[in-house]
């Protein structure tokens, strides 16, 4: 699947992830099972209730009746490729300043412009 990910696909799964995290109300990066099926049907994405609960199943396997979408959408993208991930680890560096190994929000603010 992740080898033959077309351009729409591409779009459906990061709408899905986008959409996931508008309704993550507690920004907890998790959703419940009814959000989770909702956001299925918000994307045009219904399958049959039985194999609904089998990929709950899966998804839910700390049986904690919530999802995290990352792990699902990670699940779909598959991992970085080595590339990425020196990327993302190079642009940390430089917001890092203070090499603490973390990132407070007002550092973000002074390298970052979403406009």
């Amino acid at each position: 699947f992740r080898g033959t990910l077309s351009k729409r696909g591409v779009r459906l799964i990061t709408g899905l992830g986008k959409y996931f995290r508008q309704v993550d109300k507690n920004r907890n990066g998790y959703l419940s099972q009814a959000a989770f099926k909702e956001a299925l049907n918000v994307f045009h994405l219904e399958m049959p209730e039985g194999d609904f609960e089998s990929l709950w199943l899966i998804l839910d396997d700390s049986k904690s009746d919530k999802v995290d979408y990352g792990e699902f959408t990670r699940a779909i993208f598959g991992e970085m490729n080595e590339y990425r991930k020196a990327f993302v680890r190079k642009a940390y560096m430089k917001l890092d300043f203070n090499k603490t190994g973390s990132v407070p929000m007002v550092d973000v603010r002074k390298c970052y412009c979403a406009k």
